[in-house]
């Protein structure tokens, strides 16, 4: 291909010309911390959010890291229009885990306000979602949930104002008696993870369990 030649796909951290459907180089990829949390056992995320609300399982793919490839990875998938970056995060997912027989019922991803859905373009977790759901074979519901109140992106707040933050979900539909896995992309507070998880919560006899792109904790 003509475009391939003149634009060829280089690796986002070290800027080497690799495979049009890669995201990063092998050495580079190399450098890149998975977490190798068992999603049935404990970890931080769980530790952490059952401070917060009640919760089944976690996991996270990988380690967030201010200087590392982590950050680019996130930083493309979010700000710089990769969306395919998320279908290339969600293959490394399915590769580590595994739901066995106790699979979710439901895969709901935190929503953007309809302001920032304008803004970006696209979500960056519908295409991670939606790659996950076709794997494992469990429905997603994109519109389960919605953000009433425009906010500043969480990656561009020092960690004091992400604390003090609070952001107000509700849902759009009823939804009870299920085993809904929550899905966002950095875990840093647990605040938005929260907010969503106790709505779904109080609406029934729901369970909730969770999957992030990246934890930094």
């Amino acid at each position: 291909m003509m475009l391939d030649l003149l634009f060829p796909n280089r690796c986002i951290h070290c800027n080497r010309i690799i495979e049009p459907d890669l995201l990063v180089c092998d050495l580079c990829f190399n450098q890149i911390h998975f977490t190798h949390y068992d999603y049935f056992g404990n970890n931080l995320i769980k530790e952490k959010c059952r401070l917060l609300f009640p919760v089944e399982h976690t996991y996270a793919l990988i380690q967030f890291e201010e200087e590392g490839v982590s950050r680019k990875i996130i930083h493309e998938l979010k700000y710089r229009s990769r969306e395919k970056t998320g279908k290339i995060l969600a293959e490394w997912t399915t590769e580590r885990l595994d739901f066995k027989d106790a699979k979710p019922d439901l895969m709901v991803s935190v929503p953007l306000h309809p302001k920032k859905l304008r803004e970006r373009g696209y979500n960056q977790l519908h295409l991670f979602t939606e790659t996950l759901s076709g794997f494992y074979k469990i429905p997603f519901e994109h519109t389960l949930i919605k953000r009433n109140h425009y906010s500043k992106a969480q990656a561009l707040k020092d960690k004091k104002h992400r604390l003090e933050s609070v952001n107000t979900f509700s849902l759009n539909t009823a939804v009870t008696g299920k085993h809904i896995l929550l899905i966002d992309d950095v875990f840093t507070t647990g605040n938005t993870v929260s907010s969503i998880a106790w709505e779904i919560l109080k609406a029934g006899d729901n369970k909730i369990s969770v999957l992030i792109m990246a934890v930094d904790i």
